[in-house]
């Protein structure tokens, strides 16, 4: 069970970031637009959209895109995400692999994952059910000072 509960208003700005996000999505290539919003430990909401190059697959993806933003505006802890693909109803979009081990970087086990697309809200999960038994930062020792943090 999640410890940290996210507000319907919180939940609404994220959905909107996200769509806003996947609207300028780069996706010549896959011809798959996602977005993705990041809510911070501050409360501030963070956006990305996926960027593909030629040499597909060596894009970008929109959660990678949203966490990068949160860090360059000082954010260290994730505390939901929200990611919208294309579909309709029941065709849900959650992170890839390397986006869930991204996430598993700046969020605990508990992080809140959603799911929407452009009709509706699909379906939450945590972290730890999509990324069963992850290997995190607290795994790792690292030097004093090193910018480390600890979510």
């Amino acid at each position: 069970m999640p410890t940290f509960t996210l507000t319907d208003s919180q939940q609404q700005a994220l959905l909107a970031a996200a769509r806003q996000a996947r609207g300028n999505a780069y996706a010549p290539y896959s011809n798959y637009p996602v977005g993705a919003a990041v809510l911070d430990e501050q409360g501030r909401i963070h956006a990305g959209c996926n960027v593909e190059n030629a040499a597909y697959p060596e894009g970008l993806c929109a959660e990678a895109a949203a966490l990068a933003a949160m860090v360059l505006a000082g954010g260290r802890q994730a505390r939901a995400v929200l990611v919208v693909g294309s579909g309709d109803a029941g065709n849900w979009t959650t992170p890839c692999g390397g986006c869930r081990q991204k996430l598993r970087e700046f969020g605990t086990p508990d992080l809140l994952v959603l799911s929407a697309n452009e009709l509706a809200l699909g379906p939450r999960h945590t972290l730890s059910q999509l990324l069963p038994e992850s290997f995190g930062p607290g795994h790792i020792k690292v030097r004093q000072g090193a910018g480390q943090h600890t979510p």
